[in-house]
């Protein structure tokens, strides 16, 4: 069974499938925060996903970050080292990505186990 959670015209916010979740792109609410600030607010939206799919940040199994400007990355990193829990860090991968709103600071998106 296929489970589809905010399910738009153009995506799910979303998907749970045997037995693991995937999120869309997380991006903050609000996108006059510095790097940090849109880093926690992103953060705080996948643990609220990942809480409605019966998940949490422990059992996440891969992100993607994107990152608009490199020279953030230890900004961000500071504020994701902070919330992930230790030994279980997920894999990840960073890149530099023009984002579909030039206010977007950070994009992230995660793969979780229930």
């Amino acid at each position: 069974m296929i489970q589809r959670y905010d399910t738009g015209p153009r995506m799910s916010e979303m998907v749970v499938h045997n037995g693991t979740v995937y999120l869309a792109g997380q991006i903050a609410e609000d996108d006059s925060a510095d790097i940090a600030g849109q880093t926690r607010q992103v953060l705080t939206a996948i643990d609220e996903l990942l809480a409605r799919a019966g998940s949490d940040k422990s059992k996440i199994l891969r992100a993607q970050i994107f990152l608009v400007d490199l020279a953030e990355f230890g900004a961000m990193n500071a504020v994701w080292e902070s919330w992930v829990v230790p030994g279980h860090t997920p894999a990840r991968a960073t890149v530099q990505a023009a984002l579909a709103n030039p206010k977007w600071k950070i994009e992230i998106v995660v793969t979780a186990a229930l």
